[in-house]
């Protein structure tokens, strides 16, 4: 018995040496001959980030050698090359859908192709599926000062553009990305700002008989935002309790001409319609 608590005491003593030896094994590193990068650029409101790896020149023939021409190039060392693009973009023109593309490429010495593929889990060339292409251009390599290690550059940039760079030993190739800037600003801002909550508010004070003239202004910014039948026969009625009634009615019937081009009739149409007979 007197051996116990110095059995327990080693058997946990040796459990923690073990679990710190595993988390510190974990936990260690060496480095990669192809360390990972990551580049993250906002060309307006759109993100655009390449995840690659950066394989060195290591005194090596590259183009053509190293790495072959007119064969398919995972563009990069270890994992595929990626890029995600937050918003619809045009590549040299092209459309592309937001997302994440792997880039693949096919050097030579005059002209390459440059791929975007949805699929970014290739690594091996005899794995490429065209069918999983969407997109591919023509790209020029031109000269550039040398680069030990293989990078991805952003240059060029304004609120709308931007011209991506892959540099390499001495040789550089780029291509264009555009954005929608202003229609993407725009669009977004018009979901933040939603017309329902002012219409609410409108609709709540109509009820309660409340704040009318506050009410007005609540309705007319949410008429502004997106003009619908649901908040213009509720603009038109307060108009009509406040006693513009020649203002109500213009907007009554602006109210029953979009709800007859809607597909399903609003559920008190045929009420809306006779409170605008009555007001005349």
């Amino acid at each position: 018995m007197t051996n116990q608590p110095k059995f327990f005491f080693s058997f946990f003593f040796s459990l923690f040496l073990i679990t710190a030896l595993f988390v510190n094994a974990q936990q260690f590193r060496t480095p990669r001959p192809s360390p990972s990068a990551t580049l993250t650029q906002t060309v307006g409101v759109t993100d655009i980030t390449i995840d690659y790896s950066s394989p060195g020149v290591k005194e090596r023939k590259i183009w053509g050698d190293l790495v072959p021409y007119d064969k398919v190039w995972r563009t990069g060392a270890n994992e595929v090359t990626s890029i995600t693009f937050s918003d619809l973009v045009k590549i040299n023109g092209n459309n592309l859908a937001a997302g994440t593309y792997g880039i693949h490429t096919i050097p030579r010495e005059k002209e390459w192709d440059m791929i975007f593929s949805s699929d970014t889990k290739v690594n091996d060339p005899s794995d490429f599926d065209e069918k999983k292409e969407a997109l591919r251009i023509k790209v020029k390599p031109v000269e550039s000062a040398f680069s030990e290690r293989l990078i991805f550059t952003f240059s060029d940039m304004t609120d709308n553009s931007a011209m991506v760079n892959l540099i390499w030993e001495k040789i550089k190739v780029s291509f264009k990305v555009e954005t929608e800037t202003q229609t993407l600003t725009l669009s977004n801002a018009r979901k933040m700002v939603d017309w329902g909550t002012p219409f609410q508010a409108a609709q709540y004070c109509l009820i309660n008989n409340v704040n009318l003239d506050e009410a007005v202004k609540w309705i007319e910014a949410s008429t502004l935002l997106n003009e619908n039948y649901w908040n213009m026969r509720i603009k038109a009625r307060l108009l009509e309790k406040l006693g513009r009634k020649n203002e109500a009615v213009s907007i009554m019937e602006r109210a029953i001409e979009i709800g007859n081009r809607m597909k399903d009739k609003p559920f008190d149409f045929e009420q809306m319609q006779k409170m605008l007979s009555d007001w005349k």
